[in-house]
């Protein structure tokens, strides 16, 4: 269908230019789509890692088959962690699953920059800043008031 359409723009302008330009301009576009959705796949990708890098035992799960329960135990040498589901009542069950089973989980992502320290501020004018002082210098102002 592209080709007739591209066929019949040659024919009625007469020059074989405006077809290549037509056609450079649907692989342009078609290149862009490609690279926006490789970056949001990426995107979702890294999000995924990250969540999954968060889980410790004590977290709670949902599996892709819908199976909830807390983590007991992990095992980043096999990629698996441990499950456990049931209460004391009705008994508790150990599940082995894989680390890519995990739908869902309440593990909180620490972010790079929440771990920063954040940088020393500059005070206003007529702001005095309080500075603590080494020991060392508490203790010759004291030994000054002594001597006094």
């Amino acid at each position: 269908m592209l080709f007739n359409l591209l066929a019949e723009n040659a024919e009625n302008t007469g020059s074989p230019l405006a077809t290549y330009i037509m056609l450079g301009a649907i692989v342009v576009i078609f290149i862009v789509m490609m690279v926006f959705s490789r970056r949001s796949q990426k995107k979702k990708q890294d999000e995924i890692t990250n969540m999954l890098n968060a889980i410790k035992p004590g977290n709670k799960v949902k599996t892709i088959g819908g199976i909830c329960g807390v983590v007991v135990e992990l095992c980043k040498e096999d990629n698996t962690f441990v499950l456990e589901t049931g209460t004391e009542a009705s008994g508790k069950s150990y599940l082995k699953f894989d680390m890519q089973a995990i739908y869902q989980t309440d593990a909180k992502v620490e972010n790079a920059t929440a771990t920063e320290t954040p940088a020393t501020e500059e005070p206003f004018e007529g702001e005095t800043v309080e500075t603590e002082q080494p020991a060392e210098a508490v203790e010759t102002v004291e030994e000054k008031k002594e001597n006094e």
